[in-house]
């Protein structure tokens, strides 16, 4: 079941990816209904790593590129994550609380929450607590 779900996002396939807030995963639904755990142990903490190997602290959105990579505004780890449709999950974005332009880890949030994605694949993340929109430039 989910516990406190705050995001939702389709994949041109109709599946249906969930930000399982307070259950620290993404979960995914098919078109048929199943639903399962794409990514996330359960448990509130940090670490990359492939389906439930990786953690989450509060996801708070996802959204979803024409190829099916799910990014995820990882709200109390102040990262942004990317994880591709066979589940393995990188952190795109940040590395701690802070506000920082920069690449990757070299960039810092401050409590991401709402993303989207354009169709050249840029990331637009609600810094919230930077009171800032942001762009990722994925090459």
């Amino acid at each position: 079941s989910f516990f406190a779900p705050t995001s939702v996002a389709v994949d041109s396939s109709g599946n249906v990816y969930v930000a399982d807030q307070n259950n620290q995963r993404i979960r995914k639904i098919t078109s048929a209904g199943v639903v399962t755990t794409l990514a996330g142990s359960g448990i509130a903490t940090f670490a990359d790593g492939t389906g439930t190997a990786a953690n989450f602290n509060n996801p708070w959105h996802v959204a979803v590129d024409s190829s099916g990579n799910v990014y995820v505004g990882d709200y109390n780890n102040h990262r942004i994550r990317k994880i591709t449709p066979a589940g393995v999950v990188t952190t795109l974005a940040g590395s701690s609380q802070s506000f920082a332009d920069g690449p990757g880890a070299s960039a810092f949030f401050y409590n991401p929450q709402g993303l989207a994605v354009d169709s050249s694949n840029n990331v637009y993340v609600a810094d919230s607590n930077n009171y800032r929109i942001r762009k990722i430039q994925q090459f």
